[in-house]
């Protein structure tokens, strides 16, 4: 059912054009100037940068393009900047809200926020805290990891997973902080307080994801710091990314430049451990061996030295000797034998040439009395009718003396 006194509808780019040209038509808003710190800011590749400026109660989004910049010389922006800017105020259809356009931006001093960090960074130093003789070192196979963060953050995640990855041996104790916000430094001092209480926790990782200053400044609370320097268990703190530091990064123990480094640097790696045991076990077995081989080679020197020493050995040895000197001792009766043979066969061929035979074989005969086998020389050694034998080259006679 439609009624004639119902009001117009209007699609949203009609009401953003509206929005846009009714701040156009505003000649206030149309060269303005504002004070206030700079938060958030971001110079993309386009030479564009955005911001966001605020103070204790509102904050409005800037957009100060590339142009604009170099006609105004503007210093380089960055977090924390007290700063009054100059431009004009618009509604962004796109993303539905109102927006400062910069045209130029003048410096009105330090930050609000920067100055506190600065004078709370310069009392605490004073006192010592950030003194590098009472950080301790971290543990270097810890039993029990504690963590300090939000249950909710993505932050809690990548430390777990690290935590697993690099050493599965680790326990984890988690104490749960807000880490943004009014109540976040004192629920932050809390978490680790808790930790200590524990007792069981080896070393503490305090930390959160990256983001603006004002996100981190929980952990820029003097609250904080001093929960932090009066743990009795070393700290680790990773808050934001590299570029970002906290009073917290000051005080604790170690310093890491994010989260995950952090729980990279709380644990050591069970790969290395790995590679270690690995490279042990190679120069155990390579120690093994050598020494298996130099024992192998000594037991058969000894087992050759005991063979030597056996009596059976020697027994061999003896008799082997005993050959030896038998068998110089026949060559050496041979030598004599063979030896008296040739003097023998001398003597020998000398009697011959000497024998009476040689003489009755000429025609000579030898004489002999039968009754005492004497040889007769004269005829004196005979009588008449004395028996004698008479030997000739082929044998003997006998005859009888006749009468002389």
């Amino acid at each position: 059912m439609l009624f004639s006194d119902a009001p117009p509808i209007f699609s949203v780019s009609q009401i953003a054009r509206y929005l846009k040209e009714l701040l156009g038509r505003n000649d206030l808003l149309q060269d303005v100037r504002v004070s206030g710190e700079i938060s958030g800011c971001k110079t993309v590749a386009s030479g564009h940068c955005y911001f966001t400026l605020k103070d204790a109660e509102a904050q409005i989004a800037c957009a100060f393009f590339k142009n604009a910049r170099q006609r105004s010389v503007a210093p380089d922006l960055h977090d924390g900047m007290a700063v009054i800017v100059g431009g004009n105020i618009s509604f962004y259809g796109r993303d539905g809200k109102l927006q400062l356009y910069v045209d130029y931006v003048e410096l009105a001093g330090q930050g609000a926020l920067f100055l506190r960090f600065a004078q709370l960074k310069a009392r605490l130093e004073a006192e010592g805290l950030f003194d590098e003789e009472r950080k301790r070192p971290l543990p270097p196979q810890p039993k029990t990891i504690g963590i300090v963060t939000s249950p909710e953050a993505a932050a809690l995640r990548d430390m777990l997973r690290v935590l697993r990855t690099r050493y599965p041996l680790a326990a984890v104790v988690f104490a749960p902080a807000l880490v943004q916000g009014a109540e976040a430094p004192a629920a932050i001092a809390a978490a680790i307080d808790l930790l200590n209480q524990h007792g069981e926790a080896d070393v503490i990782i305090v930390g959160r994801g990256g983001g603006s200053i004002e996100e981190l400044w929980a952990f820029n609370e003097e609250v904080v710091a001093r929960a932090i320097a009066g743990s009795r268990i070393p700290i680790i703190s990773g808050v934001g990314h590299e570029t970002d530091f906290t009073i917290a990064d000051f005080v604790a123990d170690y310093r890491a430049s994010t989260p995950t480094a952090a729980a990279t640097a709380a644990v050591p790696n069970i790969a290395d451990f790995r590679l270690s045991i690995l490279d042990k076990q190679r120069v155990l077995v390579t120690t093994m061996h050598a020494c298996l081989e130099e024992l192998g080679e000594t037991l058969q020197h000894t087992e050759r030295e005991l063979l030597r020493a056996h009596p059976q050995s020697l027994l061999d040895a003896r008799r082997q000797s005993l050959d030896d000197a038998v068998a110089l001792l026949q060559d050496r009766f041979k030598y004599i034998l063979a030896l008296r043979q040739e003097r023998l066969s001398g003597l020998e061929l000398r009697l011959e040439t000497l024998s009476p035979l040689h003489t009755i074989q000429r025609g000579y005969a030898i004489v002999r009395r039968d009754s005492d086998g004497n040889l007769v020389t004269s005829v004196q050694q005979v009588a008449a009718s004395e028996a004698l034998t008479i030997q000739v080259a082929d044998g003997t006679f006998p005859v009888t003396v006749g009468a002389q």
